[in-house]
């Protein structure tokens, strides 16, 4: 094959994103979710929860957010944010951050987005959520370690 000839087997086909093909992508894998009040696709693991959500006019954009399980006090904020930027210099995805909640407490979380205008295959959305809930995992891991206290506090309930 020369390098300006059409390979011989035919490119797969590219279809919007769709919370059905989010859900069967998730079956795929064997994995549980839930749907919400809100029609908003949703699972628990073991150290987190992730939102698996679409957004844009044609809801063509994948946004996967998940929140480590654990809650650290106002005064761990700053250690909680310089892990985050740690792990945002040193790793390509996903994106971590902490932020504060009204109940004063700080929440961690990861999130992997990606515009899918033209359309994905099966196996793209199956990398998608495969990465982002591993690496997401492999983080939370990471925040286990560095707030012992809290991981143990959230395994106890």
């Amino acid at each position: 094959m020369g390098f300006f000839n059409k390979p011989d087997t035919p490119a797969a086909a590219l279809a919007p994103l769709s919370n059905e093909r989010i859900k069967a992508a998730l079956e795929a894998q064997s994995w549980r979710y839930h749907v919400d009040e809100d029609g908003e696709v949703n699972g628990g693991w073991e150290d987190g929860f992730f939102y698996f959500l679409t957004r844009g006019q044609q809801s063509e954009i994948f946004y996967v957010r998940g929140t480590w399980y654990g809650k650290l006090p106002e005064a761990a904020y700053a250690h909680a944010q310089q892990v985050c930027s740690d792990w945002n210099e040193e790793t390509l995805w996903p994106k971590t951050y902490a932020r504060r909640t009204d109940e004063g407490e700080v929440r961690v979380h990861v999130e992997h987005t990606v515009d899918y205008e033209y359309g994905l295959t099966d196996q793209q959305l199956q990398q998608h959520l495969v990465t982002v809930i591993n690496t997401g995992s492999q983080f939370f891991g990471k925040l286990n370690e560095t707030f012992p206290e809290a991981a143990a506090a959230y395994k106890s309930e």
